[in-house]
């Protein structure tokens, strides 16, 4: 079995079907458990395509939004949905950030730090960016213990023998490996939580177009008719239906927050 690939999002239009749903449901038990006051600067790092950046806007009343992305496609397609002016949308590196150091009252990643090569690095990176008494925050899906969106759909690529896409730094998403990194950065008052969530597709169709034909590892145009067709075949067999063929899928993700020291 060869190496799966690592995971890019670099189409906003097929993030905003995949997994742009399940950041706002996520994001929203973040937002509420973070409970930052309104009028403050804050740091979006791995923005994507703008849907926690939008949360943001929508629930915390900021001063200020830097929002950064690695990808062109993606801060292309958050331009278009956001024209807020308190909020700068750029391309960057999350392990160097292009900030003055101690310039926000809050620094998240949301759904990203398991992307990072370095978590380390990444978590640093936030770190230095915060004011002194700043909230330092990051949430991820629960890879570990099949926590994510996407877990179906990875158990049923693996078994074809051309193994999913997984995030290069899973093993972050625990919460000992979370406690551990905001210790090592001598962050305060840490504190953690896991947020569960779920998603209702109309049919198995909405599904498959949702979560398998938009996931960033285009595995459906890697497989042949027939074993598109076969895994099409897994996937229905195994995601129970109500009576009106409704689908209820489950996610859950670990969140930490803490406070730069004074």
């Amino acid at each position: 079995m060869s190496s799966p690939e690592p995971i890019k999002f670099t189409d906003g239009a097929a993030y905003e079907r995949f997994m742009a749903p399940w950041s706002r449901s996520a994001g929203a038990l973040f937002l509420d458990w973070l409970a930052v006051g309104p009028g403050l600067a804050w740091a979006d790092v791995g923005c994507g395509n703008g849907a926690f950046t939008e949360m943001i806007l929508a629930r915390s009343a900021p001063a200020h939004i830097s929002a950064i992305d690695p990808s062109d496609a993606q801060i292309a397609t958050a331009r278009q949905k956001i024209s807020a002016k308190q909020v700068e949308l750029s391309v960057g590196d999350a392990m160097a950030l292009p900030y003055d150091s101690a310039r926000f009252d809050a620094a998240v990643m949301a759904l990203v730090l398991f992307f990072v090569p370095d978590p380390h690095k990444g978590a640093a990176e936030l770190l230095r960016v915060t004011k002194p008494g700043g909230m330092v925050a990051s949430y991820t899906w629960d890879v570990m213990r099949g926590g994510t969106p996407t877990q179906h759909l990875w158990e049923e690529i693996d078994a074809t023998g051309k193994p999913a896409a997984r995030p290069p730094s899973a093993d972050v998403s625990r919460f000992a490996a979370l406690k551990a990194l905001w210790a090592e950065l001598g962050i305060r008052d840490v504190e953690t939580r896991e947020l569960v969530v779920e998603r209702t597709f109309a049919d198995f169709d909405d599904y498959w177009l949702s979560m398998v034909v938009s996931s960033p590892s285009g595995i459906v145009g890697k497989l042949s008719d027939a074993e598109s067709a076969e895994l099409k075949r897994r996937l229905r067999d195994r995601l129970p239906a109500s009576a009106t063929g409704e689908i209820t899928v489950h996610a859950w993700a670990t969140a930490i927050k803490g406070r730069k020291a004074a």
